[in-house]
């Protein structure tokens, strides 16, 4: 047997002397496949696409480096939903077993994560809570912690990690609890929005898993030609998806929701974050860190 990292063997022999070998799924792995396989189940996943005009956005990334804060597209994007999820309730709703609904009132942002664990890549589902609320200086600084940080460090990621390595049963059950119970759910995986982004890799569409009523696939920001006032313009164009379950929202209502995540995102979030800047530019708030 040929060792892979802690838990990973491929088998050398009968499959390699025909062309093919075998191995085991890690257990970092087997934490997207809970995800998908009991949170996901039974969902009915439907897709919006939308080309978002990033110009606004790329202005206040500039604005805000400028006063010492090096921001990310990401952290705008997870104040602009948890913003719009204020008054879409339906996109933070989950549905419980039995047709019941649970509106979760607290906004938490949910992400995926990508981290090396003994040398193998591992998803790791990370979170913010209120990014509504919190200035977008802030979530970005939280986004670096998962991204950079110790694993042990973070505890959403700390308890992911000794999560991936209880027994598989026992995850399972769990998971299960938390889609029965709103008040588990909201202790283990109280996300109300998840986001996977693939934007870093020059990926332009990304269509993620529905692990969550509303799930978004972020794509890189790129130039493109549009058409402004009867004229073509290149402007910086992201691609983003809406995975949202069919089963809890109708296509209108998950319109309308989408509508208002792009119109903050092309400028309507000036409004929420106008504190945040003037508080920046009279060196209120301190520089973050490189």
């Amino acid at each position: 047997m040929e060792k892979i990292g802690d838990d990973h063997s491929v088998s050398s022999e009968p499959g390699k002397s025909r062309g093919f070998s075998f191995s085991w799924l890690t257990r970092h792995r087997w934490n997207v496949l809970d995800m998908i396989n009991v949170v996901g189940r039974g969902s009915v996943p439907t897709y919006l696409f939308y080309d978002v005009d990033m110009t606004w956005a790329e202005t206040l990334r500039a604005r805000l480096c400028a006063l010492g804060h090096k921001t990310t597209v990401t952290a705008i994007l997870l104040k602009a939903i948890g913003v719009a999820q204020r008054s879409h309730p339906l996109s933070r709703t989950a549905l419980l077993p039995g047709g019941r609904t649970a509106m979760l009132h607290k906004i938490i942002a949910g992400f995926t994560v990508e981290r090396f664990v003994d040398n193998q890549p591992a998803v790791y589902f990370g979170a913010i809570e209120q990014p509504d609320s919190k200035p977008v200086t802030e979530i970005a600084s939280e986004l670096r912690s998962y991204s950079d940080d110790e694993i042990g460090s973070v505890p959403q990621l700390d308890i992911q990690h000794r999560f991936n390595h209880m027994p598989w049963l026992f995850r399972r059950f769990m998971l299960f609890l938390g889609i029965c119970f709103p008040a588990v759910r909201l202790r283990y995986m109280g996300a109300t929005f998840g986001l996977s982004s693939l934007g870093k890799f020059g990926c332009r569409v990304v269509v993620p898993p529905c692990v969550s009523t509303s799930t978004f696939g972020v794509g890189t920001v790129e130039p493109r030609p549009v058409a402004v006032n009867g004229r073509v313009e290149i402007r910086p164009i992201m691609s983003l998806v809406l995975n949202f379950d069919h089963r809890v929202i109708d296509g209108a209502p998950a319109a309308r929701f989408m509508q208002e995540v792009v119109r903050l995102i092309q400028g309507g979030l000036e409004e929420y974050i106008s504190e945040e800047l003037e508080k920046l530019s009279r060196g209120q708030l301190a520089p973050a860190t490189a």
